[in-house]
């Protein structure tokens, strides 16, 4: 069937790694010479996985899209921090983790699910007096961001092989996994980061069924 995308579209896309939301939009828009397009929840450059993008009229749909539950998938370094809660900057600190065992951390990993009071990551794209927190952030500007009441409806260990482990959520929007992540490394007294993210799930949408955005280009200009 060819694409309407001024009558509207969904369009799940596998978001590459290093590319911001906005670079997945920007490509569809510009190879498609699509009018009106927007994308429902942003991941981080180094985040992967699940974008999903409106055109046309279907854009009204976006709020109740990124209202939806969301499911990630997610690795974490035991006994190091970085500034931001990934590698998008270097290490700032180092603990010993050798008094950890999987026991322990698993009892400390499954605590967190329910309801939690979450503090997003400086690094992040909330507004603090009109500017973004993470170019406030760059310039090392101390700040103060208001907690938030988040959560987490199913929390998972999938693997741990110490001071690694891989992590699998469903969580409400608004839930920052770096926060939890950092949260995670500071009740096991040791800090904690991200070293990577793929979402898996929003609502019904599922990564399974997404395309990198040059496979839906592709895809779009074979049926032309």
């Amino acid at each position: 069937m060819p694409f309407d995308f001024e009558l509207g579209e969904r369009i799940l896309i596998n978001k590459p790694l290093t590319w911001t939301s906005f670079d997945a939009v920007n490509k569809l828009k510009r190879s498609l010479k699509i009018k009106k397009i927007g994308h429902a929840g942003t991941l981080d450059p180094l985040a992967t996985g699940l974008l999903v993008i409106c055109t046309g009229k279907l854009t009204k749909t976006i709020d109740s899209i990124q209202g939806a539950e969301k499911e990630y998938i997610f690795d974490i370094l035991l006994g190091k921090t970085t500034p931001s809660i990934d590698l998008e900057t270097d290490f700032n600190s180092e603990k010993e983790v050798g008094f950890l065992n999987n026991e322990l951390v698993k009892n400390v990993v499954l605590d967190f699910k329910g309801e939690l009071s979450q503090i997003p990551p400086m690094y992040s794209a909330i507004t603090i007096n009109g500017k973004r927190a993470y170019k406030l952030a760059r310039k090392g500007v101390e700040l103060e961001i208001p907690a938030r009441m988040v959560s987490i409806y199913a929390i998972e260990i999938l693997e741990i092989n110490l001071p690694t482990l891989k992590v699998k959520i469903t969580c409400s929007k608004g839930t920052y996994v770096r926060s939890l992540v950092r949260d995670i490394g500071e009740k096991l007294n040791c800090g904690a980061c991200m070293t990577s993210l793929i979402r898996t799930r929003i609502g019904d949408f599922r990564l399974d069924d997404a395309l990198s955005p040059e496979e839906f280009v592709h895809k779009v200009e074979s049926q032309v």
